[in-house]
């Protein structure tokens, strides 16, 4: 989430004293904005993989990065071996490249590259991917403490009668609901958004008292009420927002402090990175439940407890060497 990071920025900043100002360049970016940022670039820009490119296809983009110094590459792991990854790829050899053009930076040659990721499997080679234009080895660096995960299962009562495929869980919703009660905010990541929509109606109807405290969070919602709904998170407004992977990344709501999800995550990294998304502060361990929708992915529960356990990930295959 773009505004959540620049907030988190601008209050770090405050409290450094530091007088920078921070910039937003996305989709949503109003035009008033975008004339504003091309008379003059803030001295932190949050900008994703198209809107970069839009900007250095402008005329006079070789004068926006002229004094470039460093480059941070937030969520890696989802850019990394998909057609976003070769955006970003792409747009730093082009950045390298005017920073080199630059004849102060010949002798201080000062530009860094971060990226920063907490679910990759083969470290060593996402890091090459992202320095190979910048011609050096560069380094890791990685927590020696894992965070905690707490994971719950939620089974039904005569798991014997559960179905073996077919299924989207609903059975179970009434499970949920005593959790959410106890929670100060929920979470609950569903993969697609129409069984996202039925997960919603269903809550309402076994819990109507939970109307109005209860929220949806996708993609294709409209700008004003995804905003809505991520600031009442924020303000503890809301009990519990059902939603894709739009809230995957980039969420630091701190009320949170319970995760469900419901089916299979489809993949380890995945998991972990929702689990995250609750029990956001230092030290905090996060809490997921897991809402199986058949009996099929009891089994799967069971080896993503085990490749947490032994800190296994999925590897991120680069497009190039796919090709």
């Amino acid at each position: 989430m773009v505004k959540d990071l620049a907030r988190a920025m601008e209050n770090t900043l405050d409290s450094l004293q530091i007088p920078w100002q921070v910039g937003i360049r996305t989709g949503n970016t109003t035009t008033q904005e975008r004339l504003q940022q091309k008379k003059q670039l803030p001295e932190i820009l949050l900008i994703t993989p198209k809107s970069l490119h839009l900007l250095l296809s402008h005329t006079q983009h070789t004068q926006y990065f002229k004094t470039l110094q460093i480059i941070a590459v937030d969520e890696w792991h989802e850019l990394l071996g998909n057609k976003r990854g070769v955006q970003v790829e792409l747009a730093l050899s082009r950045l390298i490249y005017l920073h080199n053009l630059n004849p102060e930076n010949k002798t201080t040659n000062n530009l860094c590259i971060w990226s920063i990721s907490a679910t990759i499997g083969n470290l060593e080679e996402a890091k090459n991917v992202l320095l190979l234009p910048l011609k050096k080895t560069g380094s890791i660096i990685q927590a020696q403490q894992s965070k905690k995960i707490h994971i719950h299962t939620i089974i039904p009562d005569e798991l014997e009668r559960y179905p073996w495929a077919g299924h989207l869980g609903l059975k179970l919703v009434h499970k949920i609901i005593p959790i959410i009660e106890q929670s100060n905010s929920t979470l609950i990541f569903i993969n697609t958004r129409g069984m996202m929509e039925i997960w919603y109606q269903a809550i309402l109807e076994t819990a109507p008292h939970l109307s109005g405290a209860i929220a949806i969070h996708h993609g294709s919602i409209e700008k004003e009420l995804r905003v809505w709904v991520e600031e009442a998170l924020h303000q503890q407004k809301l009990k519990a927002v059902v939603c894709t992977a739009s809230l995957d990344l980039g969420v630091d709501f701190k009320p949170v402090d319970t995760v469900i999800q419901i089916g299979s995550p489809k993949g380890i990294a995945r998991f972990m990175q929702r689990a995250g998304r609750s029990g956001h502060q230092p030290d905090a361990a996060a809490k997921i439940y897991f809402l199986p929708t058949h009996s099929l992915e009891l089994a799967e529960l069971a080896a993503l407890r085990q490749c947490i356990q032994k800190n296994i990930l999925e590897n991120l295959i680069p497009i190039a060497i796919m090709l």
